[in-house]
């Protein structure tokens, strides 16, 4: 689609219309795209997504980095050395490099501000007020972009240069798309360029419901439908920057005709070189800020055109990093660097978060809370955000990558059935009918094993379940601990809040967890192996 329309325009320019349009894209990519002048340039997209709130670097190591790299029970993601990666201040080193070289064009794929301490200390700001400084041009909504309530992520607007939007995030009392128009249209390089923001259908099973309270989401792709026709008469290349997860993005590329690319959000995949379907690329770089993805259209007098995309990790010892970037940072920092950089504990190895399998992390914390109230059982969202702790001290702001929401402990009693009710709706998330269903990772318990096979039908996928050293019993009463996020139902998890007994405690989470490594000094991961996940696409992990 794109090509063609290139090739009308260069015919145009060039007054050679005797030529035939199918066999013209050699034609003009070598002679004329973009610009009759020179007969040669260069457009350079950048795209990121999933911040989850980092904006210095981050330590990783092979198969162990954020929450879904070296995942056994996702795809196999994995950095392939142990070193310091990401940060806007190396990330403004390649834009204004890759600006030296040409038009550029720098998108976000949402999820972007909160869920690290700074970035909930300043409510977001400090992550706004450094894309400023990178100069980013649109952002998607992702579903984390609400964690601070629908009031701040406008205030966030009001403070951000660049448009974050959502075709499908809708403001009930007008049926308008949240924040204004979700399209874009740019002039770069002699191109138009159409851009359409889409967020993420399953929100409200992803945060607290008060936080988006007077909205509606609803499915990116009947949404995108109307906008990418408009788009496609007013702009030469539709560009759709979607926070769906890649799943989803396959099918809005196969039901969606007329887009030229989907940059993704949501799923943190690594995508490079591009997914095609059709006439659409599909292209995604993980999350953290760890890479930046490139997407270049290039074309020299001569020379058949380039069309390329990669993902570059931001390792720190190959590029330099940006001194006002620096600067700025330390300028965000100052006020509060004693509360970011305490030392709560130290580990002692290195403690996983995962997603899609048993986490160590998770394990430990549900560990932590059913000694802090005798509890049986805990049960914990499997959550795709959060740094894996690395061997060293921990700091508090390393620690509330991992827990960064506002939830307080809970404590109920719920029957076997209910147990058991609670697995098999993790299994349906992970392997739901249709890729808009899927929502949030396995869920994580402390205090039981259990196996789930993915492979076998709806209500027989949980298997093997036992509480401590006996078998569960479906009819007998279990004391469980959790917290109020799953009391309200996240990921789908609606058995936890039919409870009874239930009980609210006003205590954040993270503050239990943090007084318990305080106690400990050393903290060292949990033995593993109480849920083993069996599935063709992904193997058997334990």
């Amino acid at each position: 689609m794109f090509w063609n329309v290139i090739c009308i325009k260069a015919l145009e320019k060039l007054k050679v219309a005797s030529i035939p349009i199918g066999g013209c894209v050699v034609l003009v990519m070598s002679l004329v795209l973009f610009s009759p002048k020179t007969l040669s340039t260069r457009l350079t997209i950048l795209y990121t997504n999933d911040f989850h709130g980092r904006y210095i670097p981050i330590e990783v190591a092979p198969g162990s980095a954020t929450s879904q790299t070296g995942d056994p029970g996702g795809r196999a993601i994995s950095f392939d050395r142990t070193g310091k990666i990401g940060g806007f201040a190396y990330l403004s080193t390649l834009v204004q490099e890759r600006q030296a070289h040409g038009p550029l064009l720098l998108v976000h794929g949402g999820d972007t501000f909160s869920d690290d301490l700074l970035g909930n200390l300043t409510r977001g700001e400090v992550v706004i007020q450094l894309m400023n400084a990178l100069g980013y041009d649109f952002m998607a909504l992702g579903n984390h972009d609400f964690d601070y309530g629908l009031e701040r992520t406008q205030q966030l607007q009001a403070l951000a240069d660049f448009p974050m939007r959502a075709a499908n995030i809708l403001v009930e009392a007008t049926g308008q798309p949240v924040l204004g128009a979700p399209v874009k249209v740019m002039e770069i390089a002699d191109l138009k360029v159409g851009l359409l923001a889409l967020g993420y259908h399953n929100t409200p099973l992803t945060t607290s419901r008060e936080l988006i309270r007077g909205l509606s989401f609803t499915s990116g792709i009947e949404a995108a439908r109307p906008y990418v026709q408009v788009l496609r008469q007013r702009a030469d290349l539709v560009i759709v920057v979607s926070h769906q997860g890649m799943a989803v993005d396959q099918v809005l590329a196969r039901q969606v005709p007329g887009i030229d690319v989907i940059i993704g959000g949501h799923s943190h995949d690594w995508i490079a070189p591009p997914h095609q379907i059709g006439g659409t690329y599909l292209v995604q770089a993980l999350s953290d800020g760890t890479l930046v993805g490139e997407l270049v259209l290039e074309s020299e007098e001569g020379h058949e055109p380039q069309v390329e995309a990669h993902n570059y990790p931001l390792w720190n010892d190959k590029i330099a990093a940006d001194p006002a970037l620096v600067d700025l940072i330390k300028k965000w920092r100052q006020l509060h660097r004693p509360y970011l950089e305490a030392v709560i504990a130290t580990a002692i190895e290195r403690i996983d978060r995962q997603y899609k399998s048993q986490s160590p992390f998770d394990t430990l914390v549900g560990d932590i809370l059913r000694e802090e109230t005798g509890a049986e059982i805990a049960l914990l969202p499997g959550v795709g955000y959060g740094v894996s702790l690395t061997p060293g001290p921990i700091t508090r702001e390393q620690l509330y990558t991992l827990l960064p929401h506002p939830v307080r402990m809970v404590r109920a009693k719920l029957i076997g059935r209910q147990i058991l009710d609670i697995l098999e709706q993790s299994a349906i998330n992970l392997n739901p009918r249709h890729p808009l269903e899927l929502v949030g990772g396995l869920i994580q318990t402390s205090g039981m094993s259990w196996t789930v096979d993915l492979d076998r039908p709806r209500g027989q996928r949980i298997q093997n379940v036992r509480i401590g050293e006996a078998s569960l019993e479906p009819m007998r009463s279990y004391s469980v601990v959790t917290h109020t996020g799953m009391l309200e139902g996240l990921h789908r998890y609606e058995a936890i809040g039919q409870g009874t007994e239930i009980h609210r405690y006003d205590r954040l989470v993270v503050d239990i967890v943090e007084a318990w490594m305080g106690r400990q000094g050393q903290v060292k991961a949990p033995p593993g192996g109480q849920i083993r996940l069996i599935s063709k696409d992904r193997g058997s992990a334990k």
